[in-house]
């Protein structure tokens, strides 16, 4: 691990003035994710600023019915809250699917939308990596690919996104909030958040140099059948080959997103409109433009599969 220097911030807006104030600066909370990085030198900010005094930690219902979560919740809070798992049941089922129970209890909010990628090569500072270091090349084109994406890739990079409580609030059509150094907010739709790699795979998301995520909003809830399917390897503590969030009603119509596929949360609004037709309509639809390798073809089919579970254990409920 390179030197840094360290400071705390009391407040949303000092923290992104921090940030605009020292080049190489980073966000730090649980730090379950860029610590790991700053000990493999595959990130190496020279300055950190610890953001869990910013007050961002309550879950707090809005004027519109829905609940604004703040980015420094922890994901086992989250997950247990009651009006969560009441009227957002897809989320809690997602976040428990994911990582550990240590895990849970130390990463925040904004941490688990803004992890980087597993992708081997990234991890592996021997390989070619545009992710890690822009313009040396993608070793994962032509090499292992099993867990990697099948669309919405690039020439550049074929990493996927690793998290499962994105998907949720991917289907959930949640809002990321941000404040910028000059006290300037925005708000962000969950499937405008996250970049496919294009040419810029180092770019992970649409935020600016030193923008700071404040919260999540969730919008009124929908009612329906919350289902998180998750496919992988192991049993816990591993990342899905394919995951499939889906609010589902009665009449058979919903949305659904995808994991474990893409670069970033997976929907495409138009294959929802397939639902009353079954999950190979919607799977066409939705992956219409898929590119596989011969590792990864699987899962194609392995998405057909899990929706179609997920729509029969929604009819069943």
């Amino acid at each position: 691990m390179k030197p840094f220097t360290y400071e705390r911030a009391k407040s949303p807006g000092e923290a992104a003035a921090a940030a605009a104030r020292t080049l190489g600066a980073r966000f730090i909370a649980g730090g379950t994710n860029l610590l790991d990085l700053m000990k493999l030198e595959i990130e190496a900010p020279r300055h950190l600023i610890d953001v869990n005094g910013t007050g961002l930690d309550r879950i707090e219902p809005t004027a519109e019915g829905g609940l604004r979560i703040g980015a420094l919740v922890t994901n086992t809070d989250l997950a247990a809250d009651a009006r969560v798992r009441r009227d957002y049941g897809v989320l809690t089922r997602a976040i428990v699917a994911g990582a550990s129970g240590q895990l849970r209890n130390k990463a925040t909010t904004a941490g688990n939308l803004l992890q980087r990628t597993r992708c081997p090569y990234f991890y592996d500072t021997n390989q070619a990596c545009n992710k890690r270091r822009p313009g040396s090349g993608c070793a994962a084109i032509g090499g292992y690919s099993r867990q990697l994406a099948v669309i919405g890739t690039s020439t550049a990079c074929i990493a996927t996104y690793p998290g499962d409580m994105a998907v949720a609030l991917r289907a959930l059509d949640a809002t990321v909030e941000t404040v910028r150094a000059d006290g300037a907010t925005r708000r962000i739709a969950m499937g405008d958040f996250h970049r496919l790699p294009g040419t810029t795979p180092h770019l992970d998301t649409v935020l600016a140099p030193g923008e700071f995520v404040t919260g999540v909003t969730l919008p009124r809830p929908i009612g329906g059948t919350h289902i998180y399917r998750k496919v992988r390897d192991r049993a816990s503590y591993a990342f899905a080959l394919v995951s499939v969030a889906a609010v589902i009603g009665k009449d058979g119509t919903g949305r659904v997103a995808v994991g474990g596929i893409a670069p970033r949360p997976w929907r495409v609004e138009a294959a929802e409109a397939e639902m009353p037709r079954g999950a190979k309509a919607v799977t066409a639809r939705l992956l219409a433009d898929a590119k596989p390798t011969h590792d990864n073809a699987f899962k194609v089919p392995l998405v057909e599969r899990t929706l179609a579970a997920v729509m029969e254990e929604a009819k069943a409920a």
